[in-house]
């Protein structure tokens, strides 16, 4: 079945009678978790909103005022799954959500030109596509791409833009002998009925399911945006077509805006002052970790000297980072003395280790380990965490000091 969104892309309501409406749930992800959702399958006599299939997601919208919350394909039916029932026979009313479908339309005519140009010139086959929420790509049957070869396809889809080029839709019925001159990678498994051959003039004809534009001025502009190692000597190019263009657009012309405000300098020195401002950081760092070297050894031979030798030391160094605690360790050297060490932020997250007596360790790291809400490890005369709340460290030290008096006391 060719369903009326096939037919007009461009229709954005309509109505149509309700022919089945059954329970059934539902999948879907909400904050990247997985949840179950309760509804109703309907099928109409026709509709104007794509089931997803073909690489492009499906349509959202309403019938009469209840959303759709996804439409599938099930052979030569489009089945939409709502949360209301609908009385079959009743004629419904589909609104169609026009930005959400001028946006698909748009990515994937945009893969239909990318697809056909690159194959044209390079010799690039197409072997799968992904309509993403802000970008897709487009898998290509190369190793790789070189950087020359993307700026010239660039260009080239963009002049069949610029001329306007039409495209258009025939529909075939399965079996006719002009099918086996378009370019196709096999219709589903599933498919019955007509099928569409979308054409873009002098460029290329395709089977498709899918929804697309009647001219390519309707792009307004493609962006090719970079090319990342695929699977099997496969290369995936990243691309944003039409309004997703502009969309970019707008965005990098916000965070250059900031950058001019906050590095007080013009767009085209940006590059060079964060380069001077990276090298500066680097050295600064380095400096940084040669001072909490010294550091280290410095507190070291003060434990050291330390008449008597203290039972346990508590020590916490904001700036530090695990490789200042390390030296500490070494430099002291001795696991009599129990060290407690911990980096990081006074009342936030850090690092911590308590080293000692493996016998001390064993028993006092996980308690304090758990105070600082962590989460770690020992073995041996060492146990280190990860640690999200040093705000209580003090408690963390009376905890160690009340279990070192008591050994100490013999209790």
């Amino acid at each position: 079945m060719v369903f009326k969104c096939q037919e007009d892309s461009f229709l954005t309501e309509f109505s149509s009678k309700v022919v089945m409406c059954t329970e059934a749930q539902i999948t879907t992800v909400t904050n990247g978790k997985k949840e179950n959702v309760s509804g109703y399958e309907v099928i109409l006599e026709d509709t104007i909103l794509f089931p997803e299939g073909g690489g492009q997601p499906c349509d959202h919208g309403l019938l009469d005022d209840t959303s759709v919350l996804q439409v599938v394909r099930r052979g030569a039916e489009a089945v939409h799954f709502v949360k209301s029932v609908l009385p079959v026979g009743k004629v419904v009313k589909q609104t169609l959500d026009w930005e959400r479908r001028l946006d698909h339309m748009q990515q994937h005519s945009g893969q239909h030109l990318i697809t056909a140009l690159a194959d044209i010139n390079y010799g690039y086959s197409t072997t799968s596509w992904w309509l993403g929420e802000e970008e897709s790509y487009i898998e290509l049957g190369t190793p790789s791409m070189k950087p020359e070869e993307m700026d010239e396809l660039e260009k080239l889809v963009n002049e069949k833009i610029r001329e306007a080029t039409p495209v258009n839709v025939t529909v075939y019925q399965e079996g006719d002998d002009e099918l086996k001159k378009v370019r196709t990678r096999g219709l589903p498994d599933d498919h019955k009925g007509p099928v569409r051959v979308v054409t873009i003039q002098g460029v290329e004809s395709n089977m498709c399911c899918g929804t697309h534009v009647s001219n390519l001025s309707q792009l307004q502009a493609i962006k090719l945006l970079r090319v990342e190692k695929g699977k099997k000597n496969k290369t995936n190019l990243f691309f944003v077509a039409g309004g997703r263009v502009m969309k970019q657009l707008g965005v990098c012309l916000q965070r250059e805006q900031r950058l001019t405000t906050l590095l007080k300098n013009s767009p085209a020195d940006h590059f060079d002052l964060v380069d001077k401002l990276q090298k500066s950081l680097k050295l600064a760092n380095k400096n940084l970790q040669t001072v909490l070297r010294d550091l280290a050894v410095y507190e070291a031979e003060k434990i050291r000297k330390m008449e008597p030798l203290p039972t346990y030391y508590s020590l916490h160094r904001k700036e530090a980072e695990s490789d200042f605690m390390s030296i500490l360790i070494n430099e002291v050297a001795d696991q009599s003395v129990l060290l407690f060490l911990t980096t990081g932020d006074d009342k936030g997250a850090g690092q911590m280790v308590l080293h000692g007596e493996p016998a001390i360790v064993g028993e006092l790291g996980p308690k304090v380990c758990q105070l600082l809400n962590g989460k770690g490890a020992g073995k041996g005369p060492k146990f280190q965490a990860k640690v999200s709340c040093l705000a209580n460290r003090a408690k963390a030290e009376e905890l160690i000091k009340q279990y070192m008096t008591s050994r100490t006391n013999g209790c």
